[in-house]
């Protein structure tokens, strides 16, 4: 077994690897995530994936890849067949890109999310001086029983009782909403997580990423909704979904602006969207929230979500660059 550059290979000494990793979300997490991974392989081919392999016999058993977005790096993703010795095999190329990675000058961060399939990665980034936020994978079957939320076949109200107006999305919310998740997350674990939600400039980014590409599904406008005050261009709320599987929905953000939550918005936001996949005859609904978000936890709860995976956001920083840890009630 070696550990090679990912730019040393064709997709064809990845291909079956890339198929058993797309099979483990389709059965796990009910995602089809082949879309995704024909990009991994498309790269791949162009030489021009950053990241690295473990091979044996010409045939690749692991991979990991980055990408470096100004002063920070993403690991993308981390995967080991169940055929090998995985944690060994993940330790190995976790150690690899990290080591990549800090030898660029201007790094002064990491972050990882990886969706674990057969072996946990906490321990080797805990080893790696990463600060762990635990996470949540949470599905609601959209064809059973949903908590509080309202019956099968009712539609959105445009008219909230706060005076607030339900709206379906438009691509001219783009500048409002970024605003709404800079101010949403300025004292919130999820933007330790995620520094693109500490500026508009980098909320905006992340608006465009999962709404225009490909690697979060095919975006939902049909059930992603605003709230909003009449005569207003300022956002209250938002809830943004896409089509992960045929069928399968996954809510890509939800947050509620400060002064309006723990006012119910959320849920009626949730509601909104859960209402309009059942109308168009989706079958489940999935989100990921942060363990120790615990009232958002307790409200997908309620509607009915069930946790059916865990896994670990990291977030790694160099000496002398100060996190913006807070602690929140």
């Amino acid at each position: 077994m070696s550990i090679v550059d990912l730019r040393q290979l064709n997709s064809r000494q990845i291909e079956p690897l890339l198929a058993e990793e797309a099979q483990r979300w389709r059965e796990e997490l009910r995602w089809d995530y082949r879309s995704s991974l024909d990009l991994i392989k498309k790269f791949v081919e162009a030489r021009s994936l950053a990241g690295c392999a473990a091979m044996e016999d010409g045939q690749a058993a692991g991979y990991a890849f980055y990408v470096i977005e100004e002063h920070k790096g993403l690991l993308g993703g981390l995967y080991v067949s169940p055929r090998f010795p995985q944690m060994a095999l993940a330790n190995d190329l976790l150690t690899n890109t990290l080591e990549t990675l800090r030898a660029v000058p201007y790094i002064g961060r990491i972050e990882a999310q990886l969706v674990p399939f057969g072996c946990e990665f906490d321990g080797a980034l805990s080893k790696h001086g990463f600060h762990l936020y635990p996470r949540q994978f949470m599905l609601l079957d959209l064809n059973g029983p949903t908590g509080n939320s309202k019956p099968n076949g009712s539609s959105p109200s445009t008219n909230e009782p706060s005076g607030l107006r339900l709206e379906e999305w438009n691509d001219r919310y783009f500048t409002a909403c970024a605003r709404l998740i800079q101010l949403a997350y300025a004292d919130h674990m999820d933007g330790e997580i995620n520094d693109q939600y500490r500026s508009e400039e980098g909320a905006l980014k992340f608006l465009k990423n999962i709404i225009m590409l490909p690697g979060c599904g095919q975006f939902q406008q049909r059930a992603s909704f605003v709230l909003r005050a009449p005569h207003s261009h300022e956002l209250a709320g938002v809830v943004l979904t896409s089509a992960v599987a045929p069928g399968v929905g996954h809510t890509t953000q939800i947050c509620v602006m400060p002064g309006y939550q723990r006012h119910g918005l959320g849920r009626r936001l949730i509601e909104a969207t859960i209402q309009s996949l059942r109308a168009h005859r989706f079958s489940a609904l999935s989100l990921t929230v942060t363990a120790a978000n615990e009232r958002a936890v307790r409200l997908y709860a309620s509607l009915g979500f069930t946790q059916i995976k865990t896994f670990t956001a990291g977030v790694w920083q160099s000496a002398g660059v100060p996190s913006r840890r807070t602690l929140f009630s």
